[in-house]
């Protein structure tokens, strides 16, 4: 028996029991190991990963960790809002404070930039029944400027909403038809600013008067920083022990419970308080049946997080560099602005200088003069 194997069947009983109790559904470690091997293709692909995510991939699939509900294809499995909007309608009413129900899901929007595009694991744009139209995005690693790049979104999207409804009312068309633009980011691990506020895990922004006069101005944002969540939620509950060592959740804890936790007792904790949850958890588990396809989505998730990552790198180190740059170009005005001092001291010790030199020039002629007055 290989490192590998070990390692595998040493966490085997202690964890895969625990789901797979509640999960019958769920494969045993050895049945995928075995399935993998005995298929050239894809043990090609196993091996293209490295131990550790050989690892979190048979965790996941086993038991031994949750699944992660925020990869892409467990997510629109999940949340397809043509096959269950239910769902979505749900935790979009949370978020939003007020009952939504969505109409139809849009194509997404190809023109969003490359790299915004590279930032993001999965967006659902969806029209709900007021005609408003909802942006659902996850972010894996929180990008640079997330305020303005979102009002950037949400006015092309606002602007999109406005041909199209131009276009269907024709002359009958006025400005009362176009509803708001909902932009909610899913953070799994956010920036620094989030994190000024530690017990905040849902941030809502809209735009209004400091008068207290009242317009319907359309762009509406939440965001969500699920690492925070999790901290307030999952560490500071498993440490403090509340409500007598256990969790309850009241619905919107439960669904980002849900979205961001992959630890095996919550999930059975919280499909124990919230049956609806253990019903995804079975759809996605069924899936895990399926290795082949599991296995593709989990290599799109790797290549995906590496773009991630390089983006990630790539905007911090141009945050680096931009500041770099103003420190250098301060330090330049004080070279500048040194330089100028020295350069007009400088010019003041010339003249004082040549003032010497006219001096003594002049006491020169005048000793001259004396000297000739001697003579005489």
């Amino acid at each position: 028996m290989n490192k590998l194997q070990k390692k595998g069947a040493m966490r085997l009983p202690k964890s895969t029991s625990k789901l797979k109790q509640y999960f019958p559904m769920i494969r045993e470690r050895e049945d995928i190991k075995q399935e993998i091997y005995e298929n050239p293709k894809l043990l090609e692909k196993y091996r293209e990963w490295d131990e550790e995510q050989q690892e979190e991939f048979l965790d996941y699939c086993t038991g031994v960790k949750g699944v992660k509900i925020l990869y892409d294809a467990f997510f629109k499995e999940i949340m397809n809002p043509e096959n269950t909007p239910e769902r979505l309608n749900e935790l979009l009413s949370l978020l939003l404070g007020q009952s939504v129900t969505i109409k139809r899901v849009l194509p997404g929007d190809s023109t969003r930039l490359a790299d915004e595009q590279s930032l993001l694991i999965m967006d659902i744009l969806v029209e709900l029944a007021d005609t408003s139209l909802a942006n659902v995005e996850v972010q894996k690693i929180g990008y640079s400027f997330p305020g303005q790049r979102s009002a950037c979104y949400s006015s092309d999207l606002l602007l999109r909403q406005y041909k199209r409804v131009k276009g269907e009312k024709k002359k009958a068309f006025s400005y009362k038809d176009i509803k708001s633009v909902y932009t909610i980011v899913f953070f799994e691990t956010s920036i620094k600013e989030f994190h000024e506020y530690p017990q905040n895990y849902i941030h809502k922004f809209k735009q209004q008067s400091d008068t207290g006069l009242e317009l319907e101005l359309l762009q509406k944002y939440v965001f969500i920083p699920l690492d925070i969540f999790r901290i307030i939620y999952h560490n500071n509950v498993k440490s403090n022990g509340k409500n007598g060592g256990g969790n309850c959740w009241n619905r919107t804890e439960a669904w980002l419970t849900f979205l961001s936790t992959d630890e095996p007792e919550i999930i059975i904790e919280l499909s124990s308080q919230y049956p609806e949850f253990k019903e995804m958890y079975e759809e996605i588990y069924v899936m895990c049946q399926n290795v082949e396809k599991v296995m593709e989505m989990f290599s799109k998730e790797l290549i995906q997080l590496d773009r991630n990552t390089v983006q990630y790198m790539i905007d911090e180190m141009q945050d680096t560099i931009d500041v770099q740059k103003e420190e250098l170009e301060a330090k330049q005005e004080t070279i500048d602005t040194q330089k100028g001092e020295l350069e007009a001291k400088q010019n003041q010790l010339n003249q004082k200088e040549e003032e010497l030199e006219t001096m003594k020039y002049q006491l020169q002629l005048a000793m001259e003069q004396i000297e000739q007055l001697k003579k005489q």
